[in-house]
């Protein structure tokens, strides 16, 4: 499946200078920022077959089965009927991780002072049940599930942990943390960490940053900022590199690419060497904003510091270097990191096949199709719809219809911007049929939603039968 239709083999480019290395020298490549697609050089028959495979799930000899117990209502009476007849009929000895599950059934529905109830109606009727410290602990999740707009519940659960000489440590500190943010209850999460803080029980860095990242995504920046120098202030806990790696991160992708630049400087001070990942963030904000020049300076940056770039950080320029229309600059760059060891992937040739297109050399990208599966690299669903999309807009509609045609062979999904332009090529045409075609196919493929599609279509025919009215169209 897969296959290039003949008419993409008459490319202008000879072969002979697309394929530089042997197929056999270049590794298939997997490093690539979403999910690979389903593979697309089988037959249709292999496809099919492969399709249908999928892993049986084996109970491990280790692995028993869970007693069936479940809580439709709320009260505590029932509760504990349910708990007693379940331990009265059970045959073999109930240990503290089937208590632990029966808790915290329990406590999902039910309020914090019903929980505690229950647990402590478990520990008196089984003398055997002695809760631990990973008992409490989901006490403690639910109460900062609960709606409550203070933490009056999360205090009471911490302090009967106390009360049972479970004092709150950093696991507590993290669970707290992360249940408080689920619920989208940041403010209370920074208040928590504080009081703990000042109580000896500060986060360790993966709960700190944990919620560094959260704010980032939920608050303003100054309120991350203040957050950050209280506890730095107060707490003596400082960021460190991942911390300014999740800064720099959210302000480019804000396209806030001076403050960026400041936070590279702050964390140099702070002693941290900027790694490849700080730097591969910066360019791609520079990419976003579709500044080629200052993504290469960052390049160049790493390179002086002896920092070597990943098949991140060529993907990642080769992408903006394409976007904005540098198509040449982007190609030396994919010579480069094939001398670097860095073999290009789906990635790779899909952008520089999006920037040939944008500069009008649709057979360039169908030449780089054929050369990147010489190379044995899979396109996947992203490189078809960008080479749908380019091929369209550049009016090679016939070339279009035979690619449209291999994804559906292949069963890809269409993308919104490939099957508008696809659809509105086609009505251009007088193909209306066809275009109908398309809408069936993206409804039945379950590309996207089924209101976007006929949208789209709808939108198409009103702007054909309005050019057909001034003589525009067929």
């Amino acid at each position: 499946m897969g296959k290039i239709p003949a008419s993409f083999r008459t490319s202008t480019v000879p072969m002979a200078t697309l394929l530089k290395n042997p197929p056999a020298a270049l590794p298939k490549q997997s490093t690539v920022v979403e999910p690979p697609e389903k593979p697309l050089h089988f037959s249709k028959k292999k496809f099919q077959l492969l399709g249908k495979s999928k892993a049986k799930k084996t109970r491990t000899a280790t692995e028993s089965p869970k007693p069936p117990v479940f809580f439709n209502s709320p009260s505590l009476l029932d509760a504990k009927k349910i708990f007693t007849s379940i331990t009265t009929t059970y045959p073999t000895p109930l240990d503290l991780r089937f208590h632990n599950a029966v808790l915290q059934s329990y406590s999902s529905i039910a309020t914090v002072n019903d929980s505690i109830s229950f647990l402590r109606h478990m520990t008196k009727s089984q003398p055997s049940f002695s809760p631990d410290r990973s008992t409490y602990h989901i006490l403690l999740s639910q109460s900062c599930k609960s709606p409550d707009s203070d933490l009056s519940d999360v205090h009471q659960i911490l302090n009967f942990m106390v009360t049972h000489d479970f004092k709150p440590d950093q696991v507590t500190t993290d669970i707290a943390v992360r249940s408080l943010c689920s619920a989208d209850r940041g403010d209370d999460a920074m208040e928590l960490v504080k009081e703990l803080s000042f109580k000896h029980s500060p986060p360790d860095s993966f709960t700190y940053n944990f919620i560094i990242r959260h704010l980032c995504k939920t608050r303003s920046l100054n309120t991350v900022y203040n957050f950050i120098d209280e506890l730095q202030n107060s707490f003596q806990l400082k960021p460190d590199l991942v911390t300014y790696t999740i800064l720099i991160d959210n302000v480019c992708n804000g396209k806030n690419l001076r403050e960026a630049t400041r936070l590279l400087g702050v964390l140099g001070e702070a002693g941290f060497k900027p790694d490849c990942y700080v730097y591969n963030t910066i360019m791609k904000g520079y990419c976003i904003l579709d500044k080629g020049s200052e993504a290469i300076g960052v390049y160049n940056k790493m390179k002086e510091e002896g920092i070597e770039p990943d098949l991140v950080t060529y993907n990642t320029l080769i992408f903006g270097l394409s976007k904005s229309g540098r198509v040449k600059e982007a190609k030396k760059f994919l010579d480069i990191m094939a001398e670097m060891g860095h073999f290009p992937d789906a990635v790779t040739y899909t952008s520089m096949m999006n920037g040939l297109c944008r500069e009008g050399n649709a057979l360039g990208a169908l030449a780089l199709l054929e050369e990147m599966e010489a190379k044995g690299c899979s396109p996947n669903s992203c490189t078809y719809n960008t080479l749908l999309h380019g091929l369209c807009k550049l009016r090679m509609l016939e070339r279009g219809i035979e690619l449209y045609g291999v994804m559906k062979s292949g069963g890809m999904k269409l993308e919104k911007a490939s099957y508008a332009t696809f659809v509105r090529a086609l009505c251009k045409e007088g193909r209306v049929a066809e275009a109908y075609e398309a809408f069936d196919y993206v409804v039945e493929s379950k590309s996207f939603d089924d209101v976007t599609a006929y949208t789209t279509l709808e939108s198409t025919l009103k702007w054909l039968r309005k050019a057909r009215e001034l003589g525009l169209a067929a």
